[in-house]
């Protein structure tokens, strides 16, 4: 066993949320959903599963999943190739939902417990290898903070609309950011029609680069 599949192993098996929580416990019993991969040159860095992901097991079998696909250009088979598309959401399990029936924030537990852990044992091509940078698609506000730290901008839309400060491959690296493919910002989709006009046909060709 590799070390990054014995660190799968690990987080299949994850209990702090419930047994050790940083404040309220996981009102129900942990199902975390992310897929590691030494291979893949995409990695999905998303928020957290809902619902229909937490029954499923499956990252992105929603409706939020058929949205980023055609953001990304790419078939449902190719989206579930771990060799070519990894997964790592902010946090692993569906937090629950709030008063409101939405649903709750990443729990804090994963990205403390887990995530500088993940980064470190996949891989990615160095800057001046034949190969093309990793790509990471950041979605959302909490993995904006993650990933891109300092580089973030003061609202989730100021740092969508910087995408192109974030493709120079630091480290690597070539990030997108992204809202979420959520039906709930259908309207933030209208308000920003540079989105689907600029940011995904490059997009979409670099996701194709690395496939």
């Amino acid at each position: 066993m590799t070390r990054l599949e014995k660190l799968a192993s690990e987080i299949r098996a994850c209990r702090i949320c419930v047994e050790r929580p940083e404040s309220t416990a996981l009102p129900h019993e942990p199902r975390p959903v992310v897929r590691l991969s030494a291979t893949a040159r995409i990695c999905i860095c998303a928020q957290a599963p809902g619902i229909r992901v937490h029954n499923s097991g499956l990252p992105f079998s929603d409706p939020s999943g058929d949205r980023l696909r055609d953001w990304m250009g790419i078939d449902e088979a190719t989206f579930y190739d771990v060799s070519r598309v990894a997964t790592v959401p902010m946090g692993f399990c569906f937090p629950g939902h709030d008063a409101k029936g939405g649903d709750l924030p990443p729990r804090a537990e994963c990205a403390r417990t887990w995530h500088d852990r993940i980064f470190e044992e996949m891989p990615h091509t160095e800057s001046g290898s034949a190969n093309p940078s990793k790509l990471l698609l950041i979605i959302g506000q909490y993995a904006h903070a993650y990933h891109l730290g300092p580089r973030r901008r003061k609202t989730l839309t100021e740092t969508v609309r910087a995408w192109r400060d974030y493709l120079d491959g630091a480290g690597g690296l070539v990030r997108f950011a992204l809202p979420h493919p959520s039906w709930r910002n259908a309207g933030w989709l209208k308000k920003n029609p540079w989105f689907e006009a600029e940011l995904l046909p490059v997009l979409r060709k670099e996701v194709a680069r690395r496939l």
